[in-house]
């Protein structure tokens, strides 16, 4: 499982022109899933996405995490975040997720960041041709990869 976590001033997302998600402060986070992720990577994952801590403090220092700031989540699934790239110029997704497993996965996600952030967090539509807009407030730009816990 991979995560692009990005520290935003707003962000949307609009499906056939139709806004599905919008937040002020907060991350945009593209998340992207693959076939050998499983329910412990979501847990990891989540809490990691909870816990970083990358607002600004009294300071100006990076010293809060998103529940200091009352910030919020907009959600986006991004299979393209597997793309493989060492042959010719045409990337394989070979190693994204098959939606009958990346599905539950991302629902699964949904609920434990609503859990643990304790309100309702936006999301695109699964599968769906998105338009994201963003200001990433920084910038700040995290990626993350349930593959390399021990590296986090």
């Amino acid at each position: 499982m991979r995560a692009v976590i990005q520290r935003v001033s707003q962000a949307s997302v609009k499906v056939n022109g139709i806004a599905t998600g919008e937040i002020e402060t907060g991350f945009l986070v593209l998340l992207g899933i693959e076939e050998a992720d499983t329910e412990e990577d979501v847990s990891w994952l989540t809490q990691k996405i909870i816990g970083i801590r990358v607002f600004r403090d009294e300071n100006g220092l990076m010293n809060k995490a998103l529940a200091d700031v009352n910030g919020d989540i907009l959600l986006i699934s991004q299979f393209t975040l597997f793309a493989q790239t060492k042959k010719g110029n045409r990337p394989s997704f070979i190693r994204a997720a098959k939606p009958e497993k990346a599905i539950p996965l991302y629902e699964m996600m949904i609920k434990i960041l609503e859990n643990l952030l304790g309100k309702s967090i936006s999301t695109g539509i699964f599968g769906a041709d998105m338009k994201v807009s963003l200001v990433n407030d920084g910038p700040v730009t995290v990626i993350m990869d349930t593959k390399d816990k021990d590296n986090h």
